[in-house]
């Protein structure tokens, strides 16, 4: 999806000559990328990568070493502390994990961004809660205990909590990670749906490319320490490139290597155990 002209063309997210990493050892370089409003976009990548790295230069968690990265038009790293957390209440993210409260049942798992960034009233609470877990086919299960629900189950009320606040901007960090089939296929197309709904970008971060691909309007693949290709679904999948060809079709053998690379925080660990008598 391209920008809607009748909207401001400006990129919700944007990192613009971006190099991320960890102390002395830089996992991505040369990063540009845009997300605008209205449009999923793929973050793709094997394992180790570098895409939640992404992930955590986008909320603020990780500073760029070089570039920029700009949220809602204000840079991530010049804002103050308390202009980071405003930013990062116009962002949702769906964590791999859920991170559900298992102490508290459906409903309040829900509610709890409510209760900690609002003031509206209990009615109005109710209200938003049900409207949200109704939007991931859930409401009907608002009293349940989260142990007395499915893993599927669970990373539905994890999207709803993720949205409940109705973000400009939500993330998603391995959305489609040990679902099943049909709970997969679901989480697909309510991502879509929630992302047309409420007119908000939504950026994922996964591996997974049959389900991506197929809600994506535009993605971004990283390998080997850099952006590896980046347009529509449909451009990377006709792309003859051996990284590209590698990553879509599961090859073994290819560019893409599979050992770690050595860092230097490696190579100094290294000399100390072989140091040792």
């Amino acid at each position: 999806m391209e920008p809607d002209a009748s909207q401001s063309t400006d990129p919700l997210l944007d990192f613009s000559g971006v190099a991320l990493g960890y102390a002395d050892f830089t996992v991505l370089q040369d990063i540009d990328l845009r997300v605008y409003r209205g449009q999923v976009v793929a973050m793709m990548g094997g394992s180790g990568s570098g895409k939640t790295t992404l992930l955590r230069g986008a909320t603020g968690q990780i500073t760029a070493q070089r570039g920029a990265i700009t949220a809602f038009g204000q840079n991530v790293a010049t804002v103050s502390s308390d202009g980071l957390r405003k930013l990062r209440q116009r962002m949702g993210v769906l964590f791999q994990q859920g991170a559900l409260f298992t102490d508290l049942d459906v409903f309040e798992n829900v509610a709890f961004p409510l209760r900690e960034h609002t003031r509206i009233s209990e009615s109005q609470i109710v209200e938003c809660v049900l409207d949200k877990l109704n939007a991931v086919g859930l409401r009907a299960a608002a009293h349940l205990k989260i142990s007395e629900i499915s893993g599927g189950m669970a990373r539905r009320v994890a999207l709803a909590r993720a949205i409940v606040l109705e973000p400009e901007l939500i993330l998603y960090d391995e959305p489609f990670a040990g679902l099943d089939p049909i709970s997969l296929g679901i989480t697909a197309q309510l991502i879509r749906g929630l992302t047309d709904r409420l007119n908000c970008a939504s950026v994922l971060i996964t591996h997974d490319v049959a389900e991506s691909f197929a809600i994506a309007d535009q993605v971004y693949m990283v390998g080997q320490g850099r952006l590896l290709a980046a347009g529509k679904p449909s451009e990377l999948a006709e792309s003859s490139d051996p990284y590209i060809r590698q990553f879509l079709d599961g090859q073994p053998d290819g560019p893409i290597a599979f050992h770690y690379p050595e860092t230097p925080a490696f190579k100094q660990w290294l000399g100390k155990q072989r140091g040792r008598p």
